[in-house]
């Protein structure tokens, strides 16, 4: 299994991941305890979800009885320009770099497919592997698996970071019924630094390695359903969605690796859009403008509501009047965000 492991590790370099290592799905053990803790304390807010499927995502061995090795991979979105710049410009819209691309689910899931085939054909005829590919929306805890395979470590931001890579990356991983030789998990790089922690617009952090995603602003961008609390709302500035600030920070980013697929190329209308235009879309707009790109699926009214609260936090008096045409929206945390802004820049 040796030199099937290095023929993978070369495959999947050659795909275009910048990382392949390896771990067992019971590697994890201590993940089940934290992640109920971290549900205990109501720090997943409204995703639901977590809870639900808290038994497959505290442990990955429940999930696929049968599987005896992860493959874990990252694949790199290094983005080409500084992507704190825009929130010096109060009448433009920050959006997060991974969205502004396509959708990486489809970009990841494509890449582990064929390279998951192509594993399933070069173990034969010693063996006949079964395998299964995920790519973040399973209940699968990509980054304590990272960690355990040795991709890199969950930093203080409780984002996986690498010392050959940063922390730009996607992960996906490959489940499969082979055994095959692991790596050495990663440890901790982290140090005396909190660059991430003190770069948090909103206080997300509540200690070092903890996240209390109710006050995280990608979470309440995207997940995040209804009016937002008006004092998170006030921090938020103009991201309106995702936040890069505690990635963008990290100084193991000097290592970082640029992209290697086009597709996570910024789209030009994405970098730093007019805050005026975003405003004025209706749902077809909205879905004309995002498609194939992850901002559609939280939908038009969400994302308004989010421009609204950019446009209120603006300070540019120009844009009370764009604010005021959606003060009726039929959508009631548009319409409440609408009003917010307009009192703001009055």
């Amino acid at each position: 299994m040796d030199a099937l492991k290095e023929r993978l590790v070369a495959r999947a370099l050659e795909e275009g991941f910048v990382a392949c290592r390896i771990c067992r799905p019971g590697d994890i053990p201590e993940v089940a305890g934290r992640l109920e803790q971290f549900l205990e304390a109501g720090r997943h807010g409204q995703m639901g979800w977590m809870a639900e499927r808290s038994h497959w995502r505290g442990n990955p061995a429940a999930l696929w009885p049968e599987a005896r090795s992860v493959v874990m991979l990252a694949e790199s979105y290094t983005p080409e320009h500084d992507p704190l710049e825009v929130l010096g410009r109060p009448d433009r819209a920050a959006i997060s770099v991974y969205a502004q691309g396509k959708d990486y689910h489809d970009l990841v899931k494509k890449r582990l497919k064929r390279l998951a085939r192509w594993l399933i054909e070069a173990a034969k005829p010693l063996a006949s592997p079964e395998v299964k590919v995920f790519v973040d929306t399973a209940p699968v805890a990509e980054k304590p698996l990272g960690q355990a395979a040795g991709l890199g470590w969950q930093g203080k931001h409780t984002n996986l970071v690498s010392r050959d890579w940063g922390n730009w990356a996607f992960l996906g991983a490959i489940f499969t019924t082979l055994e095959l030789p692991v790596d050495a998990a990663e440890r901790d790089h982290c140090g005396s630094c909190r660059a991430c922690l003190d770069a948090c617009p909103t206080e997300a952090f509540p200690a070092p390695y903890q996240l209390d995603a109710r006050r995280c602003i990608s979470y309440l961008t995207i997940e995040h359903r209804g009016p937002v609390e008006e004092e998170l709302r006030a921090r938020m500035g103009n991201r309106i969605y995702g936040c890069d600030d505690c990635l963008a920070v990290c100084p193991w980013n000097k290592f970082a690796v640029a992209a290697r697929d086009i597709g996570y190329a910024a789209r030009p209308g994405l970098v730093a859009p007019e805050l005026a235009e975003l405003a004025a879309l209706d749902d077809a707009a909205f879905r004309a403008r995002f498609a194939g790109s992850p901002i559609k699926r939280i939908g038009r009214d969400r994302f308004v509501r989010n421009v609204l609260y950019a446009i209120g936090n603006s300070g540019e008096p120009a844009l009370r009047a764009v604010a005021a045409r959606l003060v009726g929206d039929p959508d009631e945390a548009v319409a409440d965000a609408a009003r917010w802004a307009v009192e703001r820049l009055e």
